[in-house]
C-alpha cells in the first residue's frame, strides 16, 4: 500500500497538467507560426534572457539576431510541427516538448527531430533550450546557427590549411576572435587591461566537423601556425600565437583531441624583437621538440632553450 501511494505521488509529480498542456501547445504553435511569418520581433518575448541554443549559450538578443538573419537569407522559409504532434513531459519545474519540425526553404523540404524546453515565468511560457536531435540528418544545413557562424568565419577570417585530423586530406582552421570594447594599450609603461565583449577568449575552429573547437582564454589577437606532425599520429599539430602589445606566447595543440602539448612559449617582444617561429620552435626528433623562450634571470631578460618530449 505504501509502495502504491509512493508510485502515485511520483507519477503525479511528473504528470503534465491538462491546462498547462493546452497552453504549451498554443505557445509552441504560435512560436512556429512566427517563423513562417518571418517575424523575428515576435519571437523576442518567447525566450529567457539566456538560453541554450543549438548546444551553445546565447542571450535573447543573440537568438533574435540569428532568427533575423535566417529570415533575411531565406525569405521563403516556412516551418510547422508535423501533424501537429507534440510530446510533452515534465522535468521538475520545466517542460520538455519534442516534435518533428518540418521546414521548407530555397526549394528544400526537410524534417528534424526537434525539442524545446520551456518554463512558466509569471504566467507566460518562455524557452530555456532549443535544438534538434543529434541523430538528425543534414545538421550542417544552412538554416542552423553553426552553418551561419562558419560562413561568417570563412568569409572574414584567414584560413590555415593542413591535415589536422590525419585522414590524408587537406582541411583548414581559423580563429573566432572576441570583440574588443576598449582600445588596446600599446604603452609598455602602463598596465591598462583590454576588455572584450563576452570575455577576451579566442576560439580555434576547424573545417572538419569531427574536430572540436579549442578555446584560448585571455587571447584577443592571434596568428595560427601549422607545426606539421609532431607526435607521429599522421595529423598536423597546430600552433596559436597569443599576441599582446609587448609579448607573444606560442600554444602548441594536438588538433585531434584539443590537448595542449606543452606550456606556452613566452617571448618578451619588447626585449627579444623580430623572432620568428623558426627561432623559437623546432622539431628535433621523434616526439621531441626544442623551444626557445624569454626568461628573466637576475633582473635581465635572456633566451632559454628547453627540449620537450611529447606524449
Amino acid at each position: 500500500m505504501i509502495f502504491s501511494l509512493f508510485f502515485i505521488l511520483l507519477y503525479s509529480c511528473n504528470e503534465v497538467d491538462s491546462k498547462d498542456e493546452k497552453e504549451i501547445r498554443k505557445f509552441v504553435n504560435k512560436w512556429s507560426e512566427a517563423h513562417t511569418q518571418l517575424k523575428s520581433p515576435y519571437l523576442e518575448a518567447d525566450y529567457m534572457d539566456v538560453v541554450t541554443y543549438y548546444g551553445k549559450k546565447r542571450t535573447r538578443s543573440q537568438v533574435q539576431q540569428d532568427k533575423r538573419l535566417l529570415f533575411e537569407q531565406f525569405p521563403d522559409y516556412t516551418q510547422q510541427v508535423l501533424n501537429n504532434e507534440l510530446d510533452i513531459t515534465k522535468e521538475g519545474a520545466n517542460y520538455l516538448v519534442t516534435f518533428i519540425k518540418q521546414v521548407n526553404y530555397n526549394g528544400i523540404k526537410a524534417e528534424y527531430e526537434s525539442y524545446l524546453s520551456v518554463v512558466n515565468k509569471n504566467g507566460d511560457f518562455r524557452i530555456l533550450r532549443e535544438g534538434v536531435s543529434e541523430n538528425s540528418k543534414n545538421l550542417d544545413a544552412p538554416i542552423f546557427p553553426g552553418f551561419k557562424e562558419n560562413s561568417v568565419i570563412q568569409a572574414n577570417k584567414k584560413k590555415l590549411y593542413g591535415d589536422f585530423n590525419g585522414d590524408g586530406l587537406s582541411d583548414y582552421a581559423t580563429v573566432i576572435s572576441p570583440e574588443i570594447i576598449t582600445n588596446q594599450n600599446t604603452d609598455p609603461d602602463t598596465n591598462n587591461k583590454v576588455e572584450c565583449k563576452g570575455g577576451c577568449n579566442s576560439v580555434i575552429v576547424f573545417s572538419h566537423k569531427d574536430l572540436e573547437d579549442i578555446t584560448i582564454k585571455g587571447a584577443y589577437q592571434s596568428q595560427l601556425e601549422n607545426l606539421k606532425d609532431l607526435n607521429g599520429d599522421s595529423a598536423d599539430e597546430i600552433g596559436f600565437w597569443d599576441i599582446k602589445p609587448t609579448s607573444k606566447s606560442l600554444y602548441v595543440f594536438n588538433a585531434t583531441n584539443g590537448k595542449q602539448l606543452c606550456d606556452p612559449v613566452f617571448i618578451n617582444t619588447a626585449v627579444h624583437k623580430n623572432l620568428k617561429l623558426i627561432d623559437v620552435f623546432k622539431k628535433t626528433g621523434p616526439n621531441k621538440i626544442t623551444v626557445t623562450r624569454s626568461a628573466e634571470v637576475n633582473g635581465k631578460w635572456v633566451l632559454e632553450k628547453e627540449v620537450i618530449l611529447l606524449e
